[in-house]
Parts: C-alpha cells; structure tokens; sequence
C-alpha cells in the first residue's frame, strides 16, 4: 500500500521532458563566480586572495562557526576577483572569481579513501564537513550539523528522500537509476554517523524505475536495514515533515525537527556526495541540474561545476527560445526567479527552468473571499488566510501566535487561492520581520 499525508495538493509534474534521459556532463567552465553563502547558516569567509593559484577541490573559503560549510575550488586557476557579485537569490553576495590558469597545481589527491564502515562516528561527520556537503535537495542546510544530534536525541531512523514532488525536476529520479549503489553507500553512512538503524527510503510513485533500482539493489547487497518506502505523488510529499509523517506516522511538534521524534532526513543527493566524500575525498564542486521548460531547446540533466553561470549551461542545451520570458532556479513551486543569466549555479540549484510568454502571467492580488481552500491545502495544518490578514497588517504578535514559522514556503496556499494572494510571499516578509525583532531584543 502506497503511504500518504495529509492535505497538500496535485499538480502537472511536467517531468517527462528529461526524466528518461541519462545525466550527461556538463563541459568544464574556463571561469566561475563562487559565492560565499552557500549553505543555510553562518557565510564562509574566503582564504584565499587575489592572484592566488588554486588546485581543484582546493579549500578556498571556510568558516569556524559550527552551522556553516566550507567551498573549494571546482576549477583549477587563479583568483581573479573577490567582491559583491550578484547570486542567483538576487541580493550583491561576497564572491571568489577564478579563472582557469595552466600554471595552476593539478588535483590534490584525495585525502581519505577508506571505507565508512572502517571509520567512527565523529571521523565520518569531520570528513562530511571538510567536503562542504550541504542538503542538496534545496535547503543548503550544513550536512554535518544534521550527522551529529544533541545527546539527549536519540535517532532511530534515516530516511532518504527520493519524492523529488517539484514539477520538472528529476534529478533525483536519475540519481537513484544511475547511481543507486553510490547512494546506498552514503546511506548507511548516514545512518552510522546518526546511530539509527534503520534506513527508508521515501519515493514518490511516479518514478517506478527508481524504487526498482533502490530495492533491487539493496536486495542484492543484503541490506536488510534498507526499506523503500513507495509514497502517492502529491505536493509537497518531500517537506520532512510530511514525509516522516507518511512513511513512519510521526508528527514534528510545532517549532520542533525531525531529530524530535527520532529522524535524520537527507536527500539523496546529498547521500551521494557523502558516498564520494567518503570513499574519494572528494568536496562538493558540481551537482546534477535540471535544465528543461518550454524555453529550453534541449532539456537535460547535466552534472554541473558550482560556479558555472546559468547561461553557460543553457547555452550547453541548445540555447533559449525566442518567446522565452522567465529563468527559475529550482522548482515552480518554491524556486527563485533570476534577473540574469550570468548568476552562477550554486550548491542550492537543483533546476534551471525557462519559461515562455505563454506559461508566465502576472496576477493582481484580489481580496480574500474566506473560501478556506488556502486552509485545506495547507500540508502542516496553518491558517495561510488569517497569517496573511496580519501580516499586512503588520500585527506580528498575532502572526507568531498563529505559528508562521511551522509554514514551510510550499506555496500549495497560493497555488489554490482564487484571489491570487501572494501568501507565501507574505509569510516570507513576516518571518523575516520576526527574526529582526528578535536578533534586536537579544
């Protein structure tokens, strides 16, 4: 039987452009644009300077605060720039520019090449932390914080998340076809590092062929630890929380994580790259996007250098169409539209969506008509009607009480509102008014 949650909403997945094409590689850029926020948390701070030469997988930024991730170099060269360039979040971010360079020293050798089964627990989450791992399904929140929970949380379960429930995105999808043993590996890393043990892995219907591979292949291994989890296609299937909820019937307290009730959830991406930290010493310098939309000529999923600009990649699937309007990073449904094709892929851009004039429209917000399908829709149980009256209002009391900051940004509120009301875009304005006013009573 296929497991669900409650709530949330259906929606055109559109992801038959390139869910049957293998991940092809993307060409070596000759120069990239490495912001240095890049994980959720503390900014690293760059350590290298102007005119330095860089190996590739090189450190070039870092920072010792505990929830941050180091950067290195995806390209072997020198250090061009460092200054405010523009991210593809749209704010001026602190960035290192460097530009492929022969005189530059060749790939450093890796470092570790052991087994995880052959390391303890605090020499796997050290290793997961020099390599800048972050959650690679979106979140960019520093893997290694995730890998070492409070003493007084006990982790009795890993769960792997391959829902992959944006439109158009299949990353995912392709990873668990094509590198389902590697994934498996960083999986029971994972699990060592969390002390859990059990591992779940949570993949939405609609992608047949990778729930055959996850199982086939943990069958053949012999990993009786390992479950795959089929779940119903419905957005967002992939929030921790509603995920937790399907496969394990566990509720996330209100303000509380996953750790509260005895999960670590990771994406497989990331589980991916814990695997190649791991067993090669290799950081995170590249990562599978999807590139693909209407406006995309050749829509693909091409493993792709951190730092590359988005019009390199594109240029690399054919190029845009003449009615192309709109870039996204990430999904429809919760990414960031970009104001430039010359913003680089960071470690958070899952996706490189192009829309044209015919799917991109504008929208007057209407008044609310208290129809409550924002309520219904709503996967953690919020009020979106109400936390939007007040956040225009300004009552930021009134929408703490109304607990904006369990809203998970899904968008599902929005996406059904008759009125075409702005909600997550509110809640976003209101969370951030709260974090403020708190950062100032400290």
């Amino acid at each position: 039987m296929t497991k669900n949650f409650s709530r949330g909403i259906h929606v055109n997945h559109r992801k038959e452009a390139t869910h049957a094409f293998p991940i092809q590689k993307a060409a070596l850029p000759a120069r990239v644009v490495l912001p240095l926020q890049q994980n959720l948390g503390v900014p690293a701070e760059a350590i290298v300077k102007v005119g330095d030469l860089v190996a590739e997988w090189q450190k070039i930024a870092d920072s010792s605060k505990f929830i941050s991730a180091p950067i290195h170099a995806p390209i072997a060269g020198k250090v061009t720039r460092i200054e405010k360039l523009p991210a593809p979040s749209g704010v001026m971010t602190p960035s290192v520019v460097i530009e492929a360079d022969g005189e530059a020293p060749a790939v450093p050798p890796p470092e570790r090449g052991n087994p995880w089964q052959e390391m303890g627990r605090d020499e796997i989450r050290k290793a997961v932390r020099e390599a800048g791992i972050v959650g690679l399904g979106g979140a960019t929140f520093p893997t290694h914080v995730k890998l070492n929970p409070p003493s007084d949380k006990k982790i009795d379960a890993v769960i792997i998340n391959g829902c992959e429930c944006e439109p158009y995105l299949t990353v995912d999808d392709r990873l668990m076809v094509e590198r389902t043993r590697d994934i498996l590996s960083g999986a029971g890393a994972i699990a060592k590092a969390a002390g859990a043990v059990r591992i779940l892995f949570g993949i939405e219907k609609n992608k047949p062929g990778a729930i055959r591979a996850v199982a086939e292949e943990a069958a053949k291994e012999g990993l009786s630890q390992v479950e795959v989890c089929s779940l119903n296609t419905k957005y967002p299937q992939g929030g921790e929380k509603m995920l937790i909820k399907a496969i394990l019937g566990r509720e996330v307290p209100s303000g509380g994580l996953p750790m509260d009730v005895g999960v670590v959830v990771h994406n497989v991406g990331t589980s991916l790259a814990i695997a190649e930290a791991l067993e090669r010493g290799k950081p995170l310098i590249e990562r599978v996007v999807t590139v693909s939309g209407s406006g995309v000529r050749e829509p693909k999923n091409l493993l792709v250098r951190i730092g590359t600009s988005f019009a390199e990649v594109i240029e690399q699937c054919g190029g845009i169409t003449e009615d192309a309007l709109k870039v996204v990073m990430g999904g429809p449904m919760t990414g960031t539209a970009v104001s430039s094709l010359d913003v680089p892929v960071v470690k958070a851009t899952s996706g490189i969506l192009v829309f044209t004039e015919k799917e991109v429209r504008s929208f007057a917000e209407g008044s609310c008509i208290r129809c409550g399908r924002c309520i219904r829709a709503c996967p953690t149980g919020l009020m979106p009607n109400f936390l939007a009256d007040f956040a225009k209002f300004k009552n930021w009391e009134r929408v703490e009480e109304y607990h904006v900051a369990d809203c998970i940004e899904c968008g599902c509120c929005t996406y059904v509102c008759p009125a075409r009301i702005f909600l997550v875009q509110h809640f976003k304005v209101a969370k951030r008014e709260l974090q403020l006013r708190k950062a100032v009573c400290q």
